[in-house]
């Protein structure tokens, strides 16, 4: 669907799209494989400071406070030396097994950009925003980090007069 929704418009080149493997028997075998797919690309064995491995990272930010598919109370959250892992157990809805990339990972980028909309956000991006112990407050970037919220998002101290 990325594909076709975006990168098939902006003409990436096809050297620069990585998909995680999905014909694979489970994730930590998806997982393994994106993570050395990543490593050939980078041309490295670890990621280095001031040598980002993406230029944008988007994200999103899930109801109960999870980003990417790294979600509260889940040892994903901690991982500091892999890029990628396997999820088994999603702590959302759809309840399926995902692969994601590490904080580490994510943050080796220009820019991380979230794009959160909705009321239904409001309460959550409060919460993280106050620095709640939920993993989009741990969310971040070597290079810069911007919030795109609507106003239906916007906690009631931001809201526009």
């Amino acid at each position: 669907m990325a594909r076709r929704l975006v990168l098939n418009l902006v003409l990436a080149p096809v050297g620069n799209i990585h998909a995680i493997p999905t014909s694979v028997e489970n994730v930590e075998e998806a997982a393994c494989l994106y993570e050395a797919e990543l490593r050939r690309f980078y041309g490295a064995e670890r990621l280095l400071p001031g040598r980002p491995l993406f230029d944008v990272v988007l994200m999103g930010l899930g109801p109960d406070g999870h980003t990417a598919s790294l979600f509260p109370g889940h040892a994903e959250l901690d991982e500091k030396e892999r890029w990628v892992v396997g999820v088994p157990e999603a702590g959302h809805e759809p309840f399926v097994p995902r692969v994601t990339l590490t904080f580490p990972t994510l943050a080796s980028t220009c820019e991380m950009l979230f794009l959160v909309g909705g009321p239904s956000k409001r309460e959550v991006l409060s919460q993280v925003l106050a620095g709640a112990d939920l993993p989009a407050a741990y969310a971040y970037s070597e290079g810069e980090l911007v919030w795109l919220v609507d106003r239906e998002a916007a906690p009631k101290h931001y809201d526009a007069a």
